[in-house]
């Protein structure tokens, strides 16, 4: 009888530890503020992660972890970087270091942002500072193998999505930019003048919404740089006025104006580097422009960002003024009189 009476206090005992455990084990726990970061380098025993979750307020205890290691035999648990941003259970825990589910940060270059747009949106993801990145990009040394005139890295920064931890560098985002355009660049055909190819391009893409325009705006180009004309795009008297430093965000008379070399209602031919980073479809309307006589284009009115050609000045002139009635139109249904207008001036267009 008395064994009996052991053997029940034991069965009771080890339901009540074993509630315990499981009851810590599903207990949501985190002391460590808004967020905190915890690096597991390969190799990492089980015991040095439960220490250094125990350590920085993730888990309350590191047996505790080790109890679910313990339920959990089978699981292997992946080395990198995790960010914890609020409280968690140890199973929770556990099995986010068996996922592998590490942090990182997605960059998003869309086709046409140049080096200062990536260098704001990498600072806004609290990757580095604008500085930092720019100063990176500024060094072409890394493409200078493939386009030696190449004054910095713009145009060779392949807009693409990026997953990148805390610990990426500006040199090592180059790195990875520079190195999706030579795979990109392989898959376009027989070698060209690559600097004149992406130089060419990067206008066409800050021009062309839509793939079928690029194209024909390649041609525009094309044909005026034939004919000794000047290209008078507004994308390359921006980039001018961002290299001065003095670009607000609307083009003045004194920017369309500017000596920088990049402007191209000064100078004629092509910038003296990219302006931009293409996409694919603007590189390879760089290289295969449509069949044109056009030297003109503009937006057409109907606002659906695609544009009308133009061989002569005259019929430039016309489709300038349709889609200059088209604006105020808008302007005049946006803004009913009594209402102050909120909206920039017109962009404008060849």
């Amino acid at each position: 009888m008395k064994f009996f009476r052991t053997l029940g206090v034991l069965v009771l005992l080890l339901a009540l530890g074993a509630g315990y455990v499981a009851y810590q084990l599903n207990r949501p726990f985190g002391v460590f503020g808004d967020e905190t970061f915890i690096d597991f380098p390969k190799g990492t025993s089980t015991t040095q992660m439960a220490a250094l979750l125990a350590q920085h307020g993730v888990i309350s205890n590191a047996w505790e972890f080790l109890a679910a290691r313990a339920l959990r035999p089978r699981r292997a648990l992946q080395a990198g970087e995790y960010r914890f941003a609020k409280p968690a259970s140890v199973l929770e825990v556990y099995d986010r270091i068996a996922r592998g589910d590490v942090f990182y940060h997605v960059l998003v270059v869309p086709e046409g942002q140049n080096m200062f747009d990536i260098a704001a949106a990498a600072e806004k993801l609290k990757l580095f500072p604008v500085a930092d990145f720019l100063r990176a990009a500024r060094d072409p040394s890394s493409i200078r193998d493939l386009d030696p005139a190449a004054k910095t890295l713009e145009g060779y920064l392949f807009p693409s999505s990026y997953r990148l931890d805390r610990h990426t560098t500006p040199a090592r985002l180059c790195q990875l930019m520079t190195g999706r355009f030579r795979e990109v660049w392989k898959t376009l055909g027989p070698a060209e003048n690559v600097h004149q190819t992406v130089t060419l391009a990067s206008p066409i893409e800050r021009e062309a919404r839509f793939p079928a325009d690029r194209p024909l705006v390649s041609s525009v180009f094309r044909n005026r740089l034939k004919i000794g004309m000047k290209l008078d795009c507004d994308p390359t008297t921006i980039y001018a006025a961002l290299l001065d430093g003095r670009y607000t965000g609307t083009i003045h008379q004194s920017d369309l104006a500017s000596a920088n070399p990049y402007n191209t209602y000064r100078h004629a031919g092509l910038p003296p580097g990219p302006i931009a980073n293409p996409g694919k479809d603007s590189l390879l309307a760089a290289l295969h422009p449509a069949d044109t006589d056009y030297l003109y284009f503009v937006l057409r009115p109907d606002g659906s960002g695609a544009h009308n050609f133009s061989k002569s000045i005259a019929e430039h002139l016309i489709a300038t003024e349709q889609f200059r009635r088209a604006s105020r139109r808008e302007q005049v249904e946006e803004n009913p009189p009594g209402r102050v207008s909120q909206r920039k001036k017109p962009h404008r267009h060849n």
